[in-house]
């Protein structure tokens, strides 16, 4: 390979972390698998090679299997409800419609209940259109099986993925409510913003403050999100509307670094779905370029 040749790791590096990322549903994951990609493939012999995009993506959809079949044990034991990593997105991911549905927290809490062969089919048949064929030879597995697996995996996620359609602006006006609510301590106006029926879930992994199980109800969520912000470790928390995961929510930041993410489903103007990331270990996607997915 002369110089002149952009390595193919380089060139296709954005779609091989964004299968990892949506394989495993954390940064830090999808960086070690990057890591360990990298080294596969400047250990091969390049001229055995036909397609090196086929062979990089087939390269981290195994390492990511095999990093999710270990993680889903060690999940099992995790203190909390267990939410993915939030991860800093361009603005113009939440105005294609489909591309912001794959990434966004609520897809990626449904993939978790997926076994890790579904998932993989799901993510490279939905997400990145790959054929039947295409994964099969990935899997290494017939094509009929890989069908199969898809028609499962593609009516499991449809049952368990709730829509909420909102528009930009109106998501834009709830985000802006919703920071200055919990920015004033404002109990009465952060409950209007508030379904009936919303319940909201927090990642704190047992190592900052969070609730052990999720929430319900207006007034017990509200209640719960201000005693949070209220505390003294959190003196001086500022709010920025950030797009994560594809959609517009919420930062809170004390010095200029994120010490939580809030993502939120919308229905009717009022928050449903509310999820709180806590976790001072999963705040890493908050510092990358937000170009990094794709």
């Amino acid at each position: 390979m002369n110089d002149e040749t952009p390595d193919p790791f380089i060139e296709h590096r954005r779609l091989l972390f964004s299968t990892a990322y949506r394989m495993l549903g954390t940064v830090t994951d999808a960086e070690d698998i990057l890591q360990d990609t990298w080294l596969k493939w400047h250990a091969t012999d390049r001229a055995t090679v036909q397609h090196p995009k086929s062979y990089l993506v087939r390269t981290v959809t195994n390492l990511s299997l095999n990093r999710l079949t270990s993680a889903r044990a060690t999940r099992e034991n995790y203190v909390g409800p267990w939410l993915p990593e939030p991860l800093l997105t361009t603005p113009n991911i939440a105005e294609e419609t489909e591309l912001a549905d794959t990434v966004s927290t609520a897809m990626l809490v449904v993939l978790e209940t997926l076994s890790p062969v579904e998932r993989a089919v799901f993510v490279l048949r939905e997400v990145f259109g790959y054929s039947h064929a295409e994964i099969a030879d990935t899997l290494d597995k017939t094509e009929a099986t890989v069908r199969q697996i898809a028609h499962r995996a593609r009516a499991h996620v449809q049952s368990r993925r709730p829509r909420f359609d909102t528009d930009t602006a109106e998501r834009a006006h709830v985000t802006e409510q919703f920071m200055a609510a919990c920015a004033g301590g404002d109990l009465n106006a952060l409950m209007d913003l508030l379904a009936p029926e919303v319940t909201s879930w927090s990642d704190g992994g047992g190592v900052v403050t969070a609730a052990r199980r999720p929430l319900h109800g207006p007034d017990h969520v509200a209640r719960w999100v201000l005693g949070v912000l209220a505390k003294p470790s959190v003196a001086g928390v500022e709010f920025r509307s950030a797009h994560i995961n594809g959609e517009l929510g919420a930062l809170a930041t004390i010095g200029g670094n994120p010490v939580a993410a809030f993502t939120y489903d919308l229905a009717d103007g009022h928050i449903r779905n509310l999820r709180f990331q806590v976790n001072p270990y999963k705040l890493k996607g908050l510092y990358l370029d937000p170009e990094t997915l794709g």
